[in-house]
C-alpha cells in the first residue's frame, strides 16, 4: 500500500492528472482494494475518457466486486476505445471479461 499512500500525497499537493488518478487505481486494485480503485479509475476516465487501460482495469475492479452489469458497460465503453485506438491487445482482453459476464448471465 505504500505506493498508493504516496501517490495520495501526490494527489494532495500536486495537480490532479489522468496518470495520476490511474496510478492510484492500479496500486488500490493490487493490494485488493477495489472500492478505491474503482474511485480512481472512474476519475481517471472523466478526465480521458480514451483511456483504455483505466476501462480495462475499471472493468476488472467492478468484475471482482461482483458488479456485473457495471463491469460489462465499462468493457463495452472499453472495447469501443480500444478499437478506436488500434489497440488490439486491449481488445482482446476486454472480449474475455464480456464473454466471462455473458456466461455468468446465461448461468443465472
Amino acid at each position: 500500500m505504500a505506493n498508493a499512500e504516496y501517490l495520495e500525497k501526490l494527489l494532495a499537493t500536486s495537480k490532479d492528472s489522468s496518470l495520476l488518478r490511474f496510478g492510484l487505481g492500479s496500486a488500490y486494485f493490487t493490494a485488493g482494494n477495489n472500492d478505491k480503485a474503482v474511485e480512481h479509475l472512474r476519475c481517471c476516465i472523466a478526465q480521458d475518457d480514451n483511456y483504455t487501460a483505466a476501462f480495462k482495469l475499471l472493468g476488472k475492479a467492478l468484475y471482482r466486486l461482483q458488479q456485473w452489469h457495471a463491469a460489462a458497460e465499462v468493457f463495452k465503453r472499453g472495447f469501443s476505445c480500444a478499437s478506436q485506438n488500434g489497440d488490439k491487445q486491449a481488445e482482446k482482453e476486454i472480449r474475455v471479461f464480456i464473454e466471462k459476464i455473458k456466461r455468468r448471465q446465461t448461468k443465472a
